[in-house]
């Protein structure tokens, strides 16, 4: 049975996960910031910080990771950032969330995983429910936006797998992150003409990368070994909608009906899929 301690920390996690779609919507929405300084500066903030909680921990900066686990981070960021100039922030969650679940599924297919009747089931409502989102109507997503959060979705399956049973994660995500730092400032160089910066964009994003990100993370790891493999991809089905609570709430963003139906038919299904058991062809 879970801990009151790691229960609080799950809780915390979450709240930061979800505080990304807000921070990042807030500084693209409603300041002057671009998409490709939101980046880079989230992916340097996280960085640093990051990298001060190895020092922390370990006494001595030993960082980990590697160049393609970077690569899959900086397009899960870049995508991101880029989407959510379109995308109102319950949506854009809805659809990353999507996207990550369904390409970690996939995998899991590929690998030799032999889906039931009603994880079947589940993979299609989820399906439908985003295919159901995309089609165009007065409510859909714009599409470009919705490709890039699909985009960031599959990258961040990608490097969520390659990530898997890492022996200190947060020493390997801190080393991934130092390393998307190179690729970010060629973004920005590649976009020196469109790059505006703002006070309060700025302020959205370091606390994106030092709080939401970095600190986010390192509390999920920590408490990431104390629960189950099933509980921990459920948990992360309240992401989407805590996101979207906030976007309504702090960001007045409208709760369209489009958007309920979808997400019961998205959350429902992977939900469907993650707490059935599966076996593995032999």
């Amino acid at each position: 049975m879970l801990n009151i301690r790691a229960v609080l920390l799950t809780i915390l996690a979450l709240l930061a996960f979800a505080g990304n779609s807000v921070l990042c919507r807030m500084a693209l929405a409603h300041t002057s910031m671009d998409a490709a300084s939101f980046t880079t500066v989230r992916l340097l903030s996280g960085a640093l910080m990051l990298w001060l909680l190895v020092v922390l921990r370990q006494g001595a900066p030993q960082v980990q990771g590697s160049w393609l686990s970077a690569l899959a981070l900086f397009v899960y960021a870049a995508g991101f950032s880029f989407a959510y100039l379109q995308l109102n922030t319950g949506i854009g969650a809805l659809i990353l969330f999507g996207a990550v679940q369904s390409g970690m599924i996939g995998y899991g297919l590929w690998r030799g995983e032999r889906f039931s009747a009603r994880q079947w089931l589940g993979l299609l409502m989820a399906c439908a429910g985003l295919t159901g989102l995309l089609l165009p109507g007065l409510s859909a997503p714009p599409l470009m936006g919705s490709m890039l959060m699909l985009t960031a979705g599959f990258a961040w399956a990608v490097y969520s797998l390659r990530g898997k049973g890492a022996a200190n994660p947060l020493q390997v995500t801190a080393g991934n992150f130092i390393r998307t730092l190179p690729m970010t400032l060629l973004l920005s160089v590649v976009l020196f003409g469109q790059l505006s910066f703002d006070n309060n964009g700025m302020l959205y994003a370091v606390l994106s990368g030092a709080l939401t990100s970095g600190v986010g993370y390192a509390i999920w790891y920590s408490v990431l070994p104390q629960l189950k493999a099933t509980i921990a991809a459920t948990v992360q089905l309240t992401v989407p909608v805590l996101a979207a609570i906030a976007g309504i709430l702090i960001l007045s963003e409208p709760l369209t009906q489009r958007l309920i139906l979808a997400s019961v038919a998205i959350l429902g299904g992977i939900a469907l899929v993650v707490l059935t058991p599966v076996r593995r062809i032999k």
